[in-house]
């Protein structure tokens, strides 16, 4: 009995966003010189690979150019625009207008934090990659201005411990998450803890007007103070709940 010398069909499995190809060979029936019972062409196989890779390109790139993200990338660009109008103000002598600038900004960048999650949710297009975003493009924004405001003299004294407090309570918690999802454990994020964010929002909000804002109303500065150490124990609060999870799991560890 003469096998014919038979083609291979190729067979693609996707698992979330890799494709795996596999050669087989089909089955040749008994025949002397007869085609096989399968007739397929040998270059199918690099169409078919072509074609996979096109669609999972397209569907990387647009679930990282999806609307939620684009906010977010809009939120992590204004933290550069913000930090420069606080330098050219203070450090480079500049006006007060400056303040308001970087309060506009500011604003704008937070409202992007409302709109990214509705967004998400009405299209639905939340995804893992804007989870792991999202609370990044937040803590480079509000850490980023602490810097300058403790740099040019708004945050001082007393309140400076606020500020610390919040700055090691993010780095611990990052590191928590790093740890916990190396163990793939998920610590979803409460609405407690989307509170605290929106009041370190506030008070940073009104600590960037500080100066212009107190020309208007003598007390935007205090005002900003006293919402700082709130959403300061309010981080700690929040925190504890990372802290505590994490804790479990290096002592079963």
């Amino acid at each position: 009995m003469q096998v014919p010398n038979a083609r291979h069909i190729y067979v693609g499995i996707c698992v979330g966003n890799r494709w795996s190809v596999f050669a087989l060979m089909p089955r040749a029936r008994q025949s002397d010189g007869a085609a096989p019972a399968f007739p397929f062409d040998a270059d199918a196989g690099k169409v078919f690979l072509r074609s996979m890779n096109t669609v999972t390109s397209r569907q990387v790139t647009s679930r990282q150019l999806a609307v939620p993200n684009l906010l977010t990338y809009a939120r992590i660009a204004a933290v550069p625009a913000v930090v420069a109008c606080l330098y050219w103000q203070d450090i480079l002598q500049g006006g007060l207008w400056l303040r308001w600038v970087a309060v506009v900004i500011f604003i704008s960048a937070g409202v992007t934090d409302a709109l990214d999650g509705y967004f998400a949710r009405k299209r639905g297009e939340q995804s893992a990659f804007g989870r792991m975003l999202d609370p990044i493009a937040d803590k480079l924004l509000v850490a980023s201005c602490l810097l300058m405001l403790a740099a040019d003299g708004t945050i001082r004294g007393w309140s400076l411990w606020a500020a610390i407090v919040i700055l090691c309570r993010e780095i611990l918690v990052s590191g928590l998450r790093e740890y916990l999802a190396e163990l793939r454990v998920s610590v979803p994020v409460t609405q407690l803890a989307r509170w605290k964010t929106t009041l370190q929002l506030v008070a940073v909000g009104f600590l960037i007007a500080g100066k212009a804002g107190d020309v208007v109303l003598p007390v935007v500065t205090p005002i900003g103070l006293a919402l700082l150490w709130l959403s300061a124990l309010l981080t700690l609060y929040t925190g504890w709940d990372y802290f505590r999870a994490g804790l479990r799991h290096l002592t079963e560890d």
